[in-house]
């Protein structure tokens, strides 16, 4: 999905304003709402973008080119929204008014939500909320109990929900002090015995949703796999760009040049044409995925979906290898934290510690 120049600037420049704030500052706030895209996932009856997968695919990958952190942010915040098509109707185009609405929050399964017959009585506490400042509502996922019991499934399993929150009744903790990622910020939040309305609870399987569209027939493991990976792609790829300059640079020098100038430019043409088939076959994996859900969402390929987890992550493992590789040779500059090469390493790093794409299966 291109983006214009003026876009570009705007990401670009409130960069290092973010990484100080430790969040989205109002410019880049403004410019999300202005062009939706916490909404990209978000059905059209909700007031959403609902792009394809494909789509939305490319916008997060320009997005991490330009600014990983940004891009994290937009990705795991839409991820977000997007549990909009799996919310009771009425209820969705309520929350869904607000044109500045957005949901983050944990994926983990923690804390307890004791169901009393009308409501669900939420308490725990959950970690890495991104965008933890803005969200309007948190996300999380709660074991269920009936009272002092706890309900398990038909295979004996305890059960679990998904909830989202109004603001008002989260207590947030302003943990997050990484390295990279800074403006993610990704606090803890914790509840104590906060009642909702069921209508608020939701199961993010394809068969509960709400909505009759391609996208929420996706498995959301696999749905989480595909948006996370964009990021990695667009922030490697930044990498590259920048290594490579960095080269050219230092090619100026003669003695550089004669010494080192053919074998550190081969060595990372060789990586970005590996980044370029990366991309190739992540559209491909999407592509295929997207035309199976289309014409049967009943009867997706579990070896597709088995592709995609373990392709996925090998190539976040081996992104992650790359630059470990490359770093060392750009010099003391790149140890310099407002040096973009330092802020895109940090960033990488930091986006490979995500529990999702971390380790392969």
């Amino acid at each position: 999905m291109h983006l214009d120049e003026h876009t570009i600037a705007i990401i670009r420049d409130t960069q290092a304003k973010s990484i100080s704030s430790k969040q989205l500052v109002a410019e880049q706030l403004d410019l999300i709402y202005q062009n939706n895209w916490f909404n990209i996932w978000v059905p059209k009856e909700y007031k959403g973008l609902d792009l394809s997968l494909i789509e939305g695919f490319r916008l997060l990958k320009n997005l991490a080119y330009h600014d990983g952190g940004f891009a994290w942010t937009v990705t795991l915040c839409s991820g977000a929204n997007m549990f909009a098509g799996f919310i009771e109707p009425s209820l969705a185009k309520e929350v869904f008014e607000n044109p500045k609405v957005c949901f983050g929050g944990s994926g983990r399964a923690n804390g307890k939500a004791v169901f009393d017959g009308e409501k669900y009585h939420l308490t725990g506490v959950w970690q890495y909320a991104t965008g933890a400042p803005h969200l309007t509502h948190f996300t999380l996922n709660a074991f269920i109990y009936d009272g002092e019991i706890q309900r398990v499934d038909e295979q004996g399993e305890p059960m679990v929900y998904s909830f989202f929150v109004p603001r008002k009744y989260v207590l947030i903790h302003y943990d997050w002090d990484t390295f990279g990622l800074e403006c993610t910020a990704s606090h803890s939040f914790s509840l104590e015995n906060v009642a909702i309305d069921k209508d608020y609870a939701f199961q993010l399987t394809p068969s509960s949703r709400k909505v009759d569209n391609t996208l929420h027939k996706i498995p959301f493991m696999t749905f989480a796999e595909l948006t996370l990976l964009p990021n990695y792609l667009g922030m490697y790829k930044r990498f590259l760009d920048l290594v490579e300059k960095y080269f050219f640079d230092k090619s100026k020098n003669p003695d550089w040049a004669e010494k080192y100038s053919k074998s550190r430019f081969r060595q990372v043409y060789s990586y970005q044409q590996k980044a370029e088939l990366y991309e190739q076959k992540a559209e491909m994996l999407i592509l295929q995925l997207w035309e199976q859900v289309s014409v049967d969402a009943g009867n997706i390929s579990q070896e597709l979906l088995t592709e995609i987890a373990t392709e996925s992550r090998r190539m976040v493992r081996e992104i992650r290898e790359a630059v470990i590789i490359l770093f060392p040779l750009v010099g003391i500059s790149g140890a310099q934290k407002d040096n973009e090469l330092n802020i895109v390493f940090r960033n990488i790093f930091t986006a490979t510690q995500h529990s999702l794409l971390n380790l392969e299966g």
